[in-house]
């Protein structure tokens, strides 16, 4: 299948090209950067199309051939969730680029959601329950994903919906846990400033988060919410001593030193029992 992905050279678009390559798929893959993109392992094998989707200047769709999927993951100025860009700008720029996708014919159509829907709910979260978001990101997210499903009943295109937990990986933000401990021991640093670390969350690699993407995303027959995640929750505390000991580096950890997030629940993780259905059904259609 030919398949166009947005947000190619992001964290997870970096991976989630490969895996498309790696099953045999033709991919268009588009981002606002030539040279980051030329940068990528994968550039000679895609056909890529510098485009900026948030340009108010021009019509992106016009870019691009109509493909058998479009993967939408582009989402700048993450992870500033509570900035008003996100529904002031990002969410418009996305419905409209999808709108016109949609309007020449797209029939199958894959956006990348985020737990931050669910607000501030604690425990498992499934894919049916009511969203509250409570972050701008949320918010614009949470309305896209409603507005996706009223275009879909005009235009007859078969959208799927895929929730974000937690990430960590090579090319993550800066401003992740992990980065963080990783840019103290680089340095020299002998003492690591961090919350109490008793918040728990639901963690996935982003190699991992990448391969589920692609399997949920090149399944055409499936349509909905999906939830991406572990479906185990973990205490940052923990991470953070698991990451010390698989490396073998040593810090101090100054717990308590930062509050708690205002924005999120302090025990959350998500329920991948349909994720883990795919994944079966898929192992075995391919015994």
């Amino acid at each position: 299948m030919n398949i166009l992905v947005t947000g190619s050279t992001g964290f997870i678009g970096r991976y989630v090209i490969p895996e498309l390559l790696k099953q045999g798929h033709e991919v268009t893959a588009t981002a606002r950067n030539f040279e980051r993109a030329q940068a990528m392992p994968w550039f000679d094998k895609v056909n890529f199309v510098a485009c900026d989707l948030h340009s108010t200047e021009l019509d992106p769709a016009a870019f691009f051939e109509v493909p058998d999927i479009l993967i939408h993951m582009a989402w700048p100025g993450l992870p500033n969730y509570k900035e008003h860009f996100h529904f002031e700008n990002n969410l418009f720029e996305s419905y409209y680029f999808i709108k016109r996708m949609t309007e020449r014919g797209l029939r199958h159509l894959c956006v990348i959601g985020t737990c931050f829907e669910y607000g501030m709910k604690e425990g498992c979260l499934s894919e049916d329950m009511p969203t509250t978001p409570c972050t701008s990101y949320g918010l614009a997210k949470d309305t896209l994903r409603k507005f996706i499903e009223v275009l879909a009943v005009k235009y007859s295109f078969c959208w799927k919906w895929i929730r974000l937990f937690y990430l960590y990986g090579e090319g993550q933000s800066k401003n992740s846990i992990l980065e963080q401990l990783k840019s103290a021991i680089a340095k020299g640093e002998t003492v690591f400033p961090m919350s109490g670390g008793e918040q728990q969350r639901d963690y996935l690699f982003v190699e991992k988060a990448a391969e589920y993407i692609v399997k949920i995303s090149t399944q055409t027959y499936l349509q909905g919410i999906f939830n991406c995640s572990s479906g185990e929750p973990i205490s940052i505390r923990a991470l953070v001593e698991e990451y010390l000991r698989k490396t073998g580096q040593s810090i101090k950890l100054d717990l308590g030193r930062y509050s708690y997030p205002d924005y999120e629940p302090m025990v959350f993780w998500g329920d991948n029992e349909k994720l883990k259905k795919i994944l079966r059904n898929r192992n075995e259609s391919t015994d």
